[in-house]
């Protein structure tokens, strides 16, 4: 499990930027050599409309939270406005990235009834909101090989080079300058 942490002591300026437009938030703390080091960028998701999926989702944001440390995925509170909103519908598990960061995630029952698990679900299309492609076919040990993985395979975790992947995503990103993802319906 990955470890979120600030360095510099407690006399040290903590910098918190909010971005009004997308809920995120990126702090910031000096180093020791008096550089800016930022955390991890927190995006809000909204599960109210993921029905039976709701721990699923859960599940898989918090895999997402201890695979990697330039991302935090929380649940947005009453009256937050979510970067991510996660419904669930009868057609295929699909995510509709906006940017970077931000997009729409359905969680379909259509594969859910031929078999496919719900968190391994959750966390694949999650991480097309973090920016990550399909890539099929691909073994069980890839996360983003999606349904080529077949039924029985039920792991939710990225591996190495998603993580990576992510991580540079997020890495050097401040609010409000994150590369744009595709603007694209992804279908698996």
């Amino acid at each position: 499990m990955h470890v979120r942490t600030l360095t510099g002591g407690l006399a040290a300026a903590l910098v918190v930027s909010f971005s009004l437009a997308g809920g995120q938030a990126v702090a910031a703390s000096p180093d020791a050599e008096g550089a800016s080091l930022a955390a991890a960028r927190v995006l809000l998701y909204d599960a109210s409309g993921s029905a039976e999926f709701r721990s699923a989702v859960d599940r898989g944001a918090a895999i997402w939270n201890e695979s990697v440390d330039a991302v935090e995925l929380r649940p947005a509170a009453a009256g937050q406005r979510a970067n991510i909103r996660v419904l669930a519908d009868n057609g295929w598990p699909r995510a509709l990235p906006t940017t970077l960061g931000n997009g729409t995630v359905y969680i379909g029952r259509q594969a859910v009834n031929q078999g496919y698990n719900t968190i391994r679900i959750s966390a694949h299309e999650l991480g097309h909101i973090l920016g990550l492609p399909d890539r099929k076919p691909g073994p069980c040990s890839s996360l983003m090989s999606g349904s080529t993985a077949g039924t029985a395979c039920t792991n939710p975790y990225p591996n190495a080079a998603e993580k990576t992947e992510v991580e540079g995503n997020f890495g050097g990103a401040l609010v409000g300058t994150a590369p744009a993802a595709r603007a694209e319906l992804i279908v698996d």
